[in-house]
């Protein structure tokens, strides 16, 4: 079921894009970059919610394809110890398409979104604001999925010292905690906006009583 989900996914948003050439091999490498093994949270599993969010909410973007193909190469570099993953992403993003034909507003259109989930701007377009509610879901996900996706962090950043991480890391969850709105898009906002900030609250306090 989760090889179909992907494979399905793929195909649907390279034929949506425009694709005129093979693109399994990009595949291929897509599926091992999520597969590292220092992965812990920007897995399969992450990719594999994002695609499940996305098949329920398509019929909001103006450009659906490129939507899911964003989602799929917005992660696709994971390096912890780098700052310049999205950067990176976003350039084997514009390769592979590119060998793929598409279509070059399309391929610039797929780069811009893939460095909005950098999350340290403002999304300006619909297609910008969906793709970085569905990254931000997580924040809304049920308490359980939320516990286990804050475990999966630390685990990433298991090379960090445990005080320094929770200052950085309630550093970056106050931030969140103290938009306006966490969610851009009306459907995220109504479904997720409140379990969101109990999440985030929650994890804030106990990272507090953790010094």
């Amino acid at each position: 079921m989760q090889k179909n989900l992907f494979l399905d996914s793929w195909l649907r948003a390279c034929q949506g894009i425009g694709a005129r050439a093979e693109t399994n091999a990009v595949l291929d490498r897509l599926m091992e970059a999520y597969s590292e093994p220092h992965r812990k949270y920007h897995t399969l599993q992450h990719l594999r919610e994002c695609i499940q969010l996305f098949e329920k909410v398509q019929a909001l973007a103006k450009n659906a394809a490129e939507v899911e193909m964003a989602l799929w190469f917005h992660d696709a570099i994971y390096k912890t110890r780098r700052n310049d993953n999205e950067e990176q992403s976003a350039y084997w993003a514009r390769t592979a398409l590119s060998d793929a034909q598409v279509p070059q507003a399309a391929v610039d259109r797929v780069s811009e979104l893939i460095l909005v989930t950098q999350h340290t701007g403002i999304p300006i377009n619909t297609d910008q604001k969906l793709i970085v509610d569905i990254d931000l879901s997580i924040l809304g996900a049920s308490t359980d999925r939320f516990e286990e996706y804050e475990r999966q962090i630390r685990e990433e950043y298991a090379f960090v010292p445990g005080w320094i991480f929770r200052h950085k890391r309630r550093l970056i969850l106050k931030k969140f905690l103290n938009r306006p709105r966490l969610y851009h898009t009306d459907y995220f906002y109504t479904t997720l906006e409140e379990q969101a900030h109990q999440n985030l609250s929650h994890a804030v306090h106990s990272i507090f009583h953790q010094y």
